[in-house]
């Protein structure tokens, strides 16, 4: 609630270029919910401070931009950057490690789920960048994709939600779980659509 309530005000003083260089050091492991601040812009673009439609567009950029800085901080610098004593408090030996078997056995899936999870989104970006086994382009796409998800979720939530604070908090903390259900039931449903396919495209080449 606190947080909130002071990104709220800090947003309706400042506007978008606020939200955005927030959303900027979210990527950077900035101990600031990220969903708490989109939901914040939704919430200012509710009083009337800002357009909802132009913050969704502000959010994306400063998601993707924020997200695309850590991936190209890891692909440059390589495995020296975990030396630097700030990403050291956050990507530990450990972390490191587990998120590169995680690479290895779910390629660019781990990408769009990091989206979801907050905690794991820049290790897993920045690991993505120092393994060198994802190509900007490909890491840029995989990343709107879930963007394209998560970010309108909460921009929206925060403005249909503005007035009463107690019940977004509610929603904003099951909200994660809930995005995650979904698509888990999309993907689901994609893969039996898939297999269901190829069973019968196998039947019509045998007879």
């Amino acid at each position: 609630m606190e947080i909130l309530q002071l990104l709220v005000e800090f947003f309706s003083q400042y506007g978008y270029i606020a939200v955005f260089g927030v959303l900027i050091l979210c990527g950077f492991g900035l101990p600031i919910p990220e969903d708490i601040t989109l939901v914040s812009g939704g919430i200012i673009s509710a009083l009337g401070n800002t357009n909802q439609h132009i913050m969704f567009l502000v959010g994306m950029l400063g998601v993707l931009m924020g997200d695309t800085f850590v991936f190209s901080s890891g692909r440059i610098f390589g495995e020296r950057i975990l030396s630097n004593k700030f990403v050291a408090r956050i990507m530990t030996p450990k972390r490191y490690k587990q998120v590169q078997d995680k690479f290895v056995k779910y390629d660019k899936w781990v990408i769009f789920m990091a989206r979801f999870m907050p905690g794991l989104r820049m290790p897993v970006y920045l690991s993505a960048g120092i393994s060198q086994k994802v190509g900007l382009l490909r890491f840029i796409v995989t990343d709107f994709l879930a963007a394209i998800i998560s970010v309108p979720i909460w921009i929206y939530l925060g403005y249909y939600g503005a007035h009463n604070f107690e019940l977004l908090l509610d929603w904003v903390r099951h909200g994660q779980m809930a995005i995650l259900f979904i698509i888990f039931l999309v993907l689901s449903v994609i893969t039996l659509i898939y297999f269901i396919k190829k069973k019968r495209n196998s039947e019509i080449i045998e007879e």
